[in-house]
């Protein structure tokens, strides 16, 4: 049975291959068959080539983070969020990518604040709202709500084209996990993007849950940020 560093180095070097192999093949091709490509087929190698280069710099800047998760040496800088504002930031961002997603966005009728750490706060958004739009099949819209529970803010976003089993819900933040309805998918990923997720958000104070239904076809992720007023409150009184 491999170590666990057997593993990570398993799976990296066989997620790092398949993006080389891609970048390499096209490059070759394109050098070897320049005269005879029209132009739709160099600008379709060229996107084919991007996008792998993207998929590789995504997988390194994973693995650095996961690097500094398990040496504990991932510097937080808390300020004080709007949680409406930093959703709504990251719906932009993700529409760029996902241009013909519906993006409905159910904000807070009050102006809700976290103490967290924004940038985090939107890579942990981002990559949430990636999976949802990736693994939403052919349903090409998103729910996306905010709202107050007790002591947290909370993040809520749904898609309507996937379905997690309950016995998952913990497996699928594992490291270098992927459910096998994910990996028959199409969807490519190297299983740290949801580790990182909840190593950051227990960071905030944070945690994260899941709701999904398969007679309804739907799946959820809940983030939960602690309030801006209890979590000061807490630091100042030393719990």
């Amino acid at each position: 049975m491999k170590n666990i560093k057997e593993e990570f180095i398993s799976t990296l070097s066989h997620e790092i291959r398949t993006p080389l192999t891609s970048i390499k093949g096209f490059s070759q091709t394109m050098l070897s068959s320049w005269d005879k490509l029209d132009d739709e087929k160099k600008k379709e190698f060229l996107k084919i080539i991007l996008n792998q280069s993207q998929r590789l710099i995504n997988l390194v800047e994973n693995v650095l983070n996961v690097a500094k998760i398990d040496s504990n040496s991932e510097n937080l800088v808390l300020t004080k969020v709007s949680i409406n504002q930093i959703m709504q930031s990251s719906i932009n961002v993700i529409s760029m990518t996902y241009k013909d997603f519906e993006f409905i966005f159910e904000k807070s009728q009050n102006e809700l604040f976290s103490l967290c750490d924004m940038d985090k706060t939107q890579q942990i958004l981002l990559n949430i709202l990636d999976n949802a739009a990736k693994y939403s099949n052919n349903s090409k819209k998103i729910l996306v709500k905010t709202y107050s529970q007790k002591d947290f803010n909370v993040f809520s976003i749904k898609n309507f084209g996937s379905y997690i089993d309950k016995k998952d819900y913990e497996k699928i933040f594992e490291k270098f996990s992927r459910l096998e309805s994910y990996i028959s998918s199409s969807v490519q990923g190297s299983g740290l993007g949801l580790y990182i997720v909840k190593n950051l958000i227990q960071k905030m104070n944070g945690k994260i849950e899941i709701n999904s239904s398969k007679e309804e076809n739907f799946c959820e992720f809940l983030v939960y940020l602690p309030n801006y007023e209890v979590e000061k409150i807490t630091k100042n009184i030393g719990v």
